[in-house]
């Protein structure tokens, strides 16, 4: 429903720009602007997990996965042109924080943990409207990099793993699609919604002092969505 709610909002927006197209001013988009977008993000998680192995043995909780819920924080996004029509993107935000759930696959759920990451993403953006024109949609394609920290194990994991236990995620490196819009309110202020996908794969590693070990490998695989506003240097 989030996510739902999340992309009625970033299409709604553009089609909104959509319908102001035809008003154009000297309002231009030129090689060497920069435009600062800030914003609420949102990063949606489409996990799919490997069952959960205690101890190397796969076969302990058949059906089993990690699942891992959404959070909204302020992103933050950079675009430097560097033609009429080409610009760098750069993806930033204030770091997520998520919570990690253990279903076993027999109706058992447990909340494992959680943990905070950091998503910069980088991408080379198309835009395909003329520079003059106040709505501005474009296409962006690149690469991200995951930085996962403060991972926590939760009391009722490290119940079920006999006593304290500690969490460990991969960073992770993946390719980076983006769709968005911004429309121009004045000279320098602008609207933007924008949505990206992001390859995003960790192994996670929860140890246990009792000498457990439990391991899986996770496709986080988010959509993330942010609508905010801009500024144009």
């Amino acid at each position: 429903m989030k996510k739902q709610k999340a992309l009625s909002l970033a299409i709604n927006a553009v089609m909104a720009g959509a319908l102001l197209v035809g008003a154009s001013s000297a309002m231009a988009y030129q090689p060497g602007d920069f435009i600062v977008r800030a914003g609420a993000a949102n990063v949606d998680p489409n996990d799919d997990s490997d069952a959960l192995a205690l101890n190397g043995n796969a076969g302990t909780w058949p059906g089993s996965e990690a699942e891992v819920d959404d959070d909204t924080q302020l992103g933050i996004t950079f675009t430097y042109m560097l033609k009429e029509h080409w610009g760098v993107g750069l993806l930033a935000a204030t770091p997520f924080d998520h919570d990690i759930e253990a279903d076993l696959g027999n109706g058992t759920k447990l909340e494992a943990g959680s943990t905070k990451h950091l998503p910069p993403t980088l991408t080379l953006q198309y835009f395909p409207m003329a520079a003059d024109s106040r709505f501005q949609p474009y296409v962006g394609a690149g690469i991200n990099y995951t930085n996962f920290f403060e991972e926590d194990v939760d009391s009722e994991l490290e119940a079920a793993l006999g006593g304290h236990s500690t969490l460990e995620l991969d960073d992770s490196w993946g390719y980076a699609f983006q769709v968005g819009m911004d429309y121009m309110i004045n000279e320098h202020w602008l609207v933007n919604a924008s949505i990206w996908y992001l390859d995003i794969d960790t192994e996670a590693k929860i140890k246990s002092v009792s000498g457990n070990i439990v391991k899986t490998d996770v496709d986080i695989d988010p959509m993330v969505y942010m609508v905010g506003i801009g500024y144009k240097f």
